[in-house]
């Protein structure tokens, strides 16, 4: 069994609305089909389809407050309502408190590590990324946080320009427009896909986080938003081509609500959705009493072997 997780920062289930939410106005044929015909709205939640399970989580995990990125990152790594331990959200980054959390022995990719299975993040990280951790004038957030702490290596430039991992927006362009890398390898958003699922099957459990949605609902841009969900829809169609269901699982979920609202630019509290693509039987088992972030985690480990 092997596991892709695609982590898609500040995305909730929101309302039917073109004018506020690009999940209703975009373009996405390839997952408009996926779902029977609908967007990945609140109302097509819950879904069962001949590939894909989609269910609606709660973010909010009974704690004042709007959901934040540290906290709703961490609980998905644990398995633990950290929120409601710590009695508040908190974000973007942990602070020593979340942080505790991460320590090496309480997340996936520890335990994973320590039962002998193999771990990646997908990401590829530029030396400014690097360079701003080593100055402490950056602070990692919750996911290479875990990583780190487990003692696995988050890649480089070097691996992103070997193919060994792929950019933050899939396709390489940010790295050449924005990063100065005119050498970046550029791809279409089904090669990226593609290419994503190739990497997935060198380890049992991989993670890809994408934080661009996050960012396009706190500058309320719809026409980034739309553009973003649309090259998603075809990075989802290469995945899934590439993809063999018999091997394992792709998994797809959020920490907190954003891009979903347009109309403000500050997280919502939106349930978040968790979308399941693989064999029927495999989905079933891993969505079994599955409602919060809490749970993505204890089915990771379920449909992983856990000793």
């Amino acid at each position: 069994m092997r596991l892709l997780f695609l982590f898609l920062d500040g995305i909730g289930l929101g309302a039917d609305d073109p004018q506020s939410n690009p999940f209703a106005r975009a373009n996405t044929p390839f997952l408009h089909d996926l779902l029977g015909g609908h967007n990945l709205t609140a109302s097509a939640a819950p879904f069962e389809g001949e590939r894909v399970s989609l269910l609606a989580l709660d973010a909010g995990l009974g704690v004042d407050g709007l959901p934040q990125s540290a906290t709703g990152q961490a609980v998905l790594l644990t398995g633990v309502n950290i929120p409601k331990e710590l009695g508040y959200h908190y974000g973007p980054k942990p602070n020593p408190e979340v942080a505790a959390y991460l320590r090496n022995g309480h997340t996936l990719f520890s335990w994973l590590r320590n039962n002998n299975q193999t771990a990646a993040l997908l990401n590829a990280y530029p030396p400014r990324y690097f360079e701003g951790i080593d100055s402490g004038k950056r602070l990692f957030s919750s996911i290479p946080l875990a990583l780190t702490n487990a003692g696995l290596p988050l890649f480089t430039h070097e691996d992103f320009f070997a193919g060994r991992a792929l950019s933050a927006d899939f396709t390489g362009h940010g790295w050449h427009d924005f990063l100065g890398f005119p050498d970046a390898p550029l791809l279409s958003p089904q090669e990226a896909g593609r290419k994503t699922a190739g990497l997935a099957a060198q380890y049992d459990f991989s993670l890809f986080e994408y934080w661009a949605s996050d960012y396009a609902g706190h500058k309320q841009d719809m026409d980034w938003a739309v553009r973003q969900l649309e090259a998603l829809d075809g990075v989802l169609h290469g995945l899934l081509e590439a993809w063999d269901d018999n091997q394992g699982l792709i998994l797809l979920t959020s920490d907190h609500g954003n891009m979903e609202d347009l109309s403000t630019r500050r997280h919502t509290d939106a349930r978040v959705p968790l979308l399941v693509i693989g064999k029927t039987t495999a989905r079933e088992q891993f969505t079994r009493g599955m409602a919060d972030l809490t749970h993505v985690a204890p089915g990771i480990w379920r449909m992983l072997g856990e000793v």
